[in-house]
């Protein structure tokens, strides 16, 4: 790294802190409800599906970090309050990593849900009646991989892309560990059944994995934001004008959008919200769960964007902020994730609810 008028910059040129406003909204319980907590037991890494109605939410989350038993709760209320812990097929109990959930639609208009779960190989389980029931966890092919899909994006010829990562151990069981390699799997059935994998991106030095993914406003470019988990370099991005043919090299992010496991939604006037846990190497809210608000040009011209958002204060180093994101139809966006909010007791799952207005108003006042 090199050291420019004062700041510190990485070997690509970009800050390695930022610049850009921070708000604050941590403590706020007023926008906060509790999705799940129970003493002594480890609650993490969720995600969430918003039906078509705009009511129903769905949230998946192990009891462990990462592997353990899947929890599935439903909200009809647009995650204001939440049902208790639903039954769930005897073999979700085996998960061996982070659960994600998913709608997808087949070529016949059918929609279902999936969910996937990591490591090797990885498996999928499904329901045809908006989470009522589900089939138990099967394999989608004799492949593993981690984070496992850590996005799932619909393609303009109707396929879905799939994507997640693995370091060597897990792709084919062998247990070593490599490269670092972000890889696809396609659907063209809706998500019943999935090609083998396919490498993207990699780079020589940075470990590149838990990819999430943008789609441009014209619905032509895909940016694929990603950890860097050497934690020698920002986060990188890399870029697709051929709905995930190929992608562009990957470079490094500004400091501003500095995290691991992006997920991203577009708001209504335009802008991108974007939630993360804060790797930032030069940052006063290192370690806890934060949101970027900026454009789809600030992403593709690699700026550092508009401002930044503290959703919750981490208590206990970096383990938070696998996030879930989901826009109701008033703009609000609700935002779910597990950390340790509670100094001294192990982490639960929580919602954090605004609207962009909301903190711009809150900028304005400061």
């Amino acid at each position: 790294m090199t050291l420019i008028a004062g700041t510190v910059m990485t070997m690509a040129g970009q800050p390695r802190g930022y610049t850009i406003p921070l708000v604050d909204l941590a403590g706020e319980s007023q926008r906060q409800v509790v999705v799940d907590r129970e003493e002594g037991q480890y609650l993490g890494h969720p995600t969430t599906v918003l039906l078509e109605d705009g009511r129903t939410m769905l949230c998946v989350y192990p009891k462990g970090h990462g592997r353990g038993a899947i929890v599935l709760k439903r909200s009809e209320d647009s995650g204001l309050t939440w049902s208790e812990r639903l039954p769930t097929p005897e073999n979700w109990a085996t998960s061996q990593e982070v659960p994600t959930i998913y709608r997808v639609v087949d070529p016949h208009e059918s929609r279902r849900l999936i969910m996937f779960s990591g490591l090797y190989p990885i498996r999928m389980a499904r329901s045809e009646d908006n989470g009522e029931t589900w089939t138990p966890l099967e394999p989608i092919g004799d492949f593993g991989g981690v984070v496992a899909m850590a996005d799932c994006v619909r393609l303009k010829d109707g396929r879905y892309m799939a994507t997640f990562h693995d370091d060597g151990r897990f792709l084919n069981g062998q247990g070593e560990t490599t490269k670092f390699v972000v890889y696809a799997t396609f659907s063209e059935d809706g998500g019943m059944t999935w090609t083998a994998p396919r490498a993207l991106v990699s780079h020589p030095e940075a470990h590149l994995c838990e990819p999430g993914i943008v789609r441009s406003p014209d619905g032509d470019t895909l940016a694929m934001l990603m950890r860097e988990n050497s934690r020698q370099f920002n986060s990188f991005v890399s870029f697709s004008d051929d709905e995930g043919e190929s992608w562009s090299d990957p470079v490094e992010l500004p400091g501003a959008l500095t995290g691991d496991r992006h997920q991203a939604v577009y708001a209504p006037d335009g802008r991108i919200f974007i939630s993360f846990r804060d790797t930032t190497h030069e940052s006063p809210t290192h370690g806890d769960w934060v949101g970027w608000v900026g454009r789809w040009e600030d992403i593709a011209d690699l700026r550092e964007g508009q401002y930044r958002v503290r959703l919750e204060d981490n208590t206990k180093g970096g383990d938070c902020a696998y996030p879930a994101l989901e826009v109701l139809a008033d703009g609000t966006i609700v935002a779910t994730t597990y950390g340790h909010w509670t100094r001294g007791e192990e982490p639960w799952i929580l919602s954090v609810r605004f609207t962009l207005d909301e903190l711009d108003a809150r900028l304005e006042e400061h």
